[in-house]
């Protein structure tokens, strides 16, 4: 019981802590799936409202981006910060039906302009996966966090597998379907939360709500509070900025280059879905333990690098495919970031510091979807000085490795300071 009476549902033994990462994992897995059934769509949906231009399409879905990003940056913080107040469960029960919304609203679209306004309450609403880190660093030994954040990473694998292969079949029957498909699994995903879903957050360990640090700049102070928090912030902007040419640019590219139709780029994103999650779920954890949260973080911006530059220069799509695997060791990095930032804050503060994550990778996601999308209409246009499709790829891959040499930076004057 509380102070107050109220009984506290959070997590106290070792099963408990399991069962909840369990619940976790199956909103991220539902919330997952619903944003894969639409990937293999929604651009193609934008070309369709533009007589199938290619180019503008690209432009206009970069502006969709852009909008979404700029919600999650005003508004990631705000959630935090409400998590911290009142707990993590009902953040997350507001971001599941928040999105169910959004969801139907796209499927009813008559126009672009509602498609926006679609994306424009996604933003607004998508907090549950910041508040599910939260979440896990609620329950989980500081020692243990890297391994579970992978574990918990697995279900965006997961959801990927299953959701792009079935949207991109849904799609090909009826362009509006997975997008209704989409919204039951986000209602779903609300309703097991309202019935299942324990919360974490004790009483006693949650922060009064204050506004100062509930905006985006204040939230940022927290991240410049600390050297090691900084530095890994700007790690994150760079993979994040590179991680956005992915949803914004790569079925236009596939598209485009390679010829793919919907089922073909549906069951390309379950193959790197699939990668995804057996890297997350079965290999963070041995990799951790064979080179340390240090060198495995370095490895996995190696890898991500390294598959950014397979895609750009990939003369066909089953050539492609082999930066697939490498991509998903990427996901290692992610995992050690998160573990290494929650350690360094206190309890009460793990909302704030996920919703200043959030919002450095709204920051990323606002410039992301325009960066990556101009540069690619730009250089499949005619005014191009060179005609490179892959140009957007050969951007992220920069973008990766100048984050790898901001971690080196990073790690190693922590190391000096005894952090981690």
């Amino acid at each position: 019981m509380s102070e107050t009476g109220a009984i506290d549902t959070q997590p106290a033994t070792s099963s408990a802590r399991g069962a909840a990462v369990a619940f976790i994992f199956v909103t991220i897995l539902l919330d997952m799936l619903a944003l894969g059934l639409i990937m293999p769509i929604l651009p193609k949906l934008v070309e369709s409202f533009v007589d199938n231009d290619t180019a503008r399409a690209a432009r206009i879905f970069g502006l969709f981006g852009t909008a979404w990003a700029l919600m999650q940056f005003f508004f990631s913080p705000f959630l935090g910060g409400l998590s911290d107040r009142f707990g993590r469960r009902p953040v997350v029960l507001l971001s599941n039906f928040g999105l169910a919304l959004d969801y139907v609203l796209m499927a009813m679209a008559p126009s672009l302009i509602w498609l926006f306004v679609g994306r424009v309450i996604s933003g607004i609403t998508s907090a549950s996966v910041s508040t599910a880190f939260a979440y896990i660093a609620d329950i989980t030994p500081v020692e243990r966090r890297a391994a579970v954040f992978g574990k918990v990473g697995a279900a965006f694998g997961a959801g990927f597998i299953i959701g792009p292969a079935i949207g991109g079949l849904l799609g090909d029957a009826d362009p509006r379907l997975p997008f209704w498909v989409a919204a039951g699994l986000s209602f779903a995903n609300t309703m097991y939360g309202l019935l299942i879903l324990p919360e974490s957050l004790p009483s006693d360990r949650r922060s009064p709500f204050r506004w100062k640090s509930a905006n985006p700049l204040g939230a940022l102070r927290l991240l410049r509070s600390d050297r090691t928090l900084a530095g890994l912030s700007v790690v994150t902007f760079f993979t994040q900025l590179a991680h956005a040419v992915l949803p914004s640019t790569f079925v236009l590219y596939a598209t485009y280059r390679y010829g793919w139709d919907s089922k073909t780029v549906g069951l390309t994103l379950a193959m790197v879905g699939l990668c995804a999650m057996l890297v997350q779920g079965a290999g963070i954890g041995p990799i951790i333990r064979l080179f340390g949260e240090r060198r495995a973080l370095l490895l996995g911006l190696v890898c991500g690098a390294t598959a950014f530059l397979i895609f750009a220069v990939a003369p066909t799509g089953p050539l492609s495919w082999l930066g697939i695997p490498v991509m998903s060791l990427w996901g290692v990095s992610g995992a050690a970031i998160q573990s290494f930032m929650t350690k360094q804050v206190a309890p009460d503060q793990q909302g704030q510091l996920q919703g200043a994550n959030a919002s450095v990778q709204s920051i990323s996601q606002l410039l992301g979807p325009s960066v990556f999308t101009l540069t690619f209409a730009y250089f499949i246009g005619a005014e191009a000085p060179l005609h490179l499709p892959g140009a957007p790829f050969f951007l992220a891959s920069v973008l990766v490795l100048t984050a790898l040499g901001v971690a080196v930076r990073t790690l190693s004057a922590g190391r000096r300071m005894g952090d981690g």
